[in-house]
């Protein structure tokens, strides 16, 4: 997709969450497309700080907005997964919506900055914890999103910080993989 198939999209979202008073974040395959991996997608991963009870009044604003379901039931697949699969009708780009929980979103929300793609300002995940995330998903793909970002020279990154997320994640996950596969994933990088 291009750019400015991806601009008139975020464009139409941002002015939907807008209206809907609710902050917002991009992250996923876009996200890591603008910190610096060469990539092609063809969806777009957006978190939103949204409760289920809101939904529906989101939803009806969503279809005049372009958007609309991919799920005979979002409202279910939401409060079974807070994930509600959309469709940008213009561009028949998937767009996976995310309900922000409480914890690491809230903070993820909290920290996101903004990157300017075409015209348009958007929210997007802090690189750290777009590592962080990527390593705690693992699949093939994610990681190699990770490779790229620590081996590319367009950004800064805060290892210590990712570190120190995954370190968290590892406790409350019961896991101790999380720490010891970034350090891979950075000395591969660093070859």
């Amino acid at each position: 997709m291009s750019t400015s198939t991806i601009v008139e999209l975020l464009a139409a979202f941002h002015g939907l969450a807008s209206r809907s008073g609710a902050r917002w974040y991009l992250f996923g395959a876009q996200a890591a497309v603008l910190y610096g991996v060469p990539r092609m997608t063809a969806d777009v991963d957006i978190t939103l700080a949204l409760e289920l009870d809101a939904l529906p009044a989101f939803l009806e604003a969503a279809h005049a907005s372009g958007f609309h379901e991919r799920v005979s039931d979002p409202l279910r697949l939401a409060r079974e997964t807070r994930v509600v699969p959309l469709v940008y009708e213009p561009s028949g780009m998937p767009v996976d919506v995310v309900l922000a929980g409480p914890g690491l979103e809230e903070l993820f929300l909290a920290e996101a900055v903004t990157h300017q793609i075409g015209h348009l300002r958007v929210p997007v995940i802090r690189i750290e914890h777009l590592l962080a995330t990527k390593v705690l998903a693992g699949r093939a793909k994610d990681l190699e999103d990770v490779r790229a970002i620590l081996s590319s020279k367009r950004t800064a990154v805060d290892v210590n910080a990712v570190r120190a997320l995954l370190a968290e994640l590892q406790e409350a996950l019961d896991r101790a993989d999380l720490v010891p596969l970034f350090d891979s994933l950075r000395r591969d990088a660093r070859h």
